[in-house]
């Protein structure tokens, strides 16, 4: 599976990269790193060819997929990737403390 948006892709490992990242806030590399933080001349420079082609897929998929939350800026992003730590560490101390005789 991929994402289409006119003559361009988002290939299917770069769209589940994209997908661990919306929704549990798995960090990405460095391409897509910058791609969510809105800076096209580091997307560009970390781009291989076939990314740097389908650019547009990106933007449109971020657009009108993703929450508006999870990227734009690397405040957006570091915000994001927060968020879903502390689930994690809660989630951690949780099961931990559930495991802990009394």
């Amino acid at each position: 599976m991929s994402y289409q948006f006119r003559q361009f892709a988002i290939p299917e490992h770069m769209l589940a990269a994209l997908t661990g990242y919306i929704e549990r806030g798995v960090p990405v590399g460095d391409f897509l790193t910058a791609v969510l933080e809105n800076n096209l001349s580091e997307a560009c420079g970390r781009a291989d060819d076939e990314n740097l082609a389908n650019l547009p897929a990106y933007v449109a998929y971020l657009y009108n997929e993703a929450p508006s939350q999870c990227h734009g800026s690397p405040e957006k992003v570091r915000a994001w990737l927060a968020h879903f730590a502390r689930r994690r560490d809660a989630a951690i101390y949780d099961t931990d403390a559930q495991a802990s005789p009394e």
